[in-house]
């Protein structure tokens, strides 16, 4: 199950597109002179808050058929530009997330991007996920099972957040753009043939206007929300933390 809600979480296409699944490799020891994953996530970013946010759970009944004739008035579209440059102005983002599935479980972890295209998600025990993004494909690897699900990154909605440049107005197809006095909400929609539709709703806040969650509607109306925080644009991350092994190994490992 927790394979599943990452895979949702991230790709919008677990258990509906094709995915290739192989033995993981076994962990490559650490060399001197490199950070791993475990080492950067022993830094501390520059301010930390102690307690996770709560994420907010968009309400179900929002999904309503987006009309091809959608159009924004200029103070939405300033909206788009202003979030356009903020995403586009990001190159290193490491910070924790809260993550919460459909059915109500929160599970959380550490994340880290640098762009274009590359991520990495550790989910904390008991959940044995990682999910990696090298620029070109993405992997959710389970270490319990030793198993890694691979996907095309171009097939996630992660590639959106990172894409080294975005007019979310030009790239994707944006359905809604709104604001209030927390939040600016901007949300895209989807259509593939042999999937279905899915969205993206990206949320900001109002004030400062940095990331602070995200939520994956799949084909079948299910939503998983991520909610970010600790965030930090001033790390050096090691480019092995964003490397696949796509070794199949004949027999699992161990």
């Amino acid at each position: 199950m927790a394979c599943a809600v990452a895979a949702c979480a991230l790709t919008s296409v677990a258990g509906h597109a094709t995915a290739q699944t192989t033995p993981a490799p076994k962990a490559a020891q650490k060399t001197g002179g490199q950070l791993n994953a475990a080492d950067q996530r022993g830094q501390a970013p520059a301010t930390t808050q102690a307690t996770p946010p709560n994420p907010i759970i968009p309400d179900p009944r929002r999904n309503v058929p987006a009309s091809i004739f959608t159009s924004f008035d200029s103070n939405q579209r300033a909206i788009a530009a202003k979030v356009s440059a903020y995403l586009s102005s990001l190159q290193t983002l490491v910070g924790n997330f809260v993550q919460v599935g459909p059915d109500g479980s929160k599970t959380k972890g550490d994340f880290y991007i640098q762009k274009p295209g590359k991520v990495r998600f550790e989910y904390e025990p008991p959940t044995p996920i990682d999910i990696i993004a090298d620029g070109s494909s993405l992997v959710v690897r389970d270490r319990k099972l030793a198993t890694q699900d691979v996907y095309p990154l171009s097939q996630t909605p992660l590639r959106y957040l990172l894409s080294d440049r975005i007019d979310l107005l030009k790239d994707t197809n944006v359905i809604a753009v709104a604001s209030d006095d927390l939040y600016v909400t901007i949300t895209i929609e989807e259509k593939q043939a042999l999937i279905g539709t899915s969205r993206l709703m990206l949320m900001l806040g109002a004030k400062d206007g940095q990331l602070k969650q995200w939520t994956v509607t799949d084909p079948q109306g299910y939503d998983t929300t991520i909610a970010v925080y600790n965030l930090d644009t001033t790390k050096k991350l090691d480019p092995a933390m964003f490397k696949i092994d796509f070794t199949n190994y004949a027999t699992p490992p161990g």
